[in-house]
């Protein structure tokens, strides 16, 4: 049986507090030894996923990156997606269109400097400056009532953009989500011969329709957050959830699907 593994990162295969993978190098030896693809799937830029990707050895997979809202193809580098005609630009030109009393109450990453993305999320300036080169979502906050925020989604519906309450921020995109992008991924991989198995693995909200849409769907413990309901798939075992958090979680998960062997030599 062939295997294609999603996974997103932050709180599922990094740690929530350090960012380490190391926990979950046996399970990624072994998925390198098997030939099987990995692709990560997080809120993540382009730009912060190119070299994480490449650092884990899976420069040759996509990744999805900004919550679905698009993808790294393969091999790519971030900056051969930059164009005055991207998602995000189309975007923006959206939101400065918009009436100045609907508009006052957004703030995103566009609206920001470096340092202020910085103080808001706690990443390094140079992080920062990775996670505010956008090239298909607006991550931001409203400060608005909930009529205004109903006219405030109104006005972006009907230009064909989509708002997201996320755990810390709301995001604005066309729409796509990683269960989307995972979903077109496959149907490229669908004329390659044998079964393919996905396995997808998160930790969070935004992660429920991509494990949902996958064959087998992990959730990874993450006490810091917030638990996830109850699945459908977990009625039938299709859906499990793991004791350990982060990359340890994760690491057992792995290695419980696609199987032990050789772990000694992996480690």
């Amino acid at each position: 049986m062939s295997f294609v593994i999603f996974t997103d990162l932050d709180g599922t295969l990094l740690d929530h507090a350090s960012y380490s993978y190391a926990p979950a190098r046996p399970a990624l030896a072994l998925l390198h030894k098997r030939a099987i693809p990995l692709i990560l799937a997080s809120s993540k830029t382009a730009f912060e996923i190119a070299p994480l990707r490449t650092e884990l050895g899976f420069a040759h997979c996509p990744a999805i990156v900004e919550n679905g809202a698009g993808l790294l193809p393969a091999g790519a580098d971030p900056e051969s997606l930059v164009s005055a005609d991207s998602d995000y630009q189309r975007l923006r030109a959206i939101l400065q269109g918009m009436p100045a009393e609907l508009r006052r109450l957004f703030a995103g990453f566009g609206d920001w400097s470096i340092e202020e993305i910085s103080a808001r999320t706690g990443l390094s300036m140079d992080k920062a400056a990775l996670a505010g080169r956008r090239l298909f979502s607006e991550p931001g906050v409203f400060s608005g009532t909930i009529d205004e925020k109903r006219r405030f989604e109104t006005y972006l519906e009907t230009r064909g953009l989509k708002a997201r309450q996320g755990g810390r921020y709301y995001t604005l995109s066309f729409g796509a989500t990683k269960a989307d992008q995972m979903t077109r991924l496959m149907a490229d991989l669908s004329e390659e011969p044998g079964a393919v198995t996905t396995i997808a693995l998160g930790d969070a909200a935004n992660d429920i329709e991509m494990l949902e849409a996958a064959d087998i769907g992990v959730i990874i413990d993450n006490p810091e957050g917030c638990p996830l309901p109850h699945l459908s798939g977990e009625d039938d075992g299709r859906i499990i959830r793991t004791k350990a958090a982060g990359p340890v979680g994760w690491n057992e998960a792995i290695l419980k699907f696609i199987g032990p062997s050789d772990l000694q030599s992996l480690a």
